[in-house]
């Protein structure tokens, strides 16, 4: 994946998720992180995705929060939190899905597209 690509919302929504496993002291930045960001993104695009879907995108978050209370944490150490072999995956998706739709550029929707494609808990 080449972060060039991703739109500036893409990216801001990639810092977004950084951030949330960096709070948690994860040292792996896994799939649930992006959907996190996501979902608390001031825009509500993802919300009103799943929400227009039929989803009930509250339950998710809840279920969002429960998953990343389980994830492991690590204290100490460098305090670098790395991109998850999940995570990769679902960037390479959402650049696919992307280039698939003639998209120059990775936008938030593909990421979301793509979390939903990438078998991860947050599928």
């Amino acid at each position: 994946m080449n972060p060039e690509k991703l739109t500036e919302r893409s990216r801001a929504v990639l810092n977004a998720a950084l951030a949330i496993a960096m709070d948690a002291s994860n040292q792996q930045l896994e799939p649930v992180h992006f959907l996190k960001a996501l979902l608390d993104d001031h825009e509500g695009l993802a919300t009103s995705l799943i929400t227009r879907a039929g989803g009930d995108a509250h339950g998710i978050s809840r279920s969002v929060d429960t998953e990343l209370g389980c994830l492991p944490r690590v204290d100490g150490g460098d305090g670098e939190t790395r991109l998850g072999q999940k995570s990769v995956r679902v960037l390479t998706e959402a650049e696919k899905l992307a280039a698939s739709a003639n998209d120059k550029f990775v936008p938030v929707e593909r990421i979301l597209m793509a979390l939903a494609l990438v078998k991860s808990s947050a599928r």
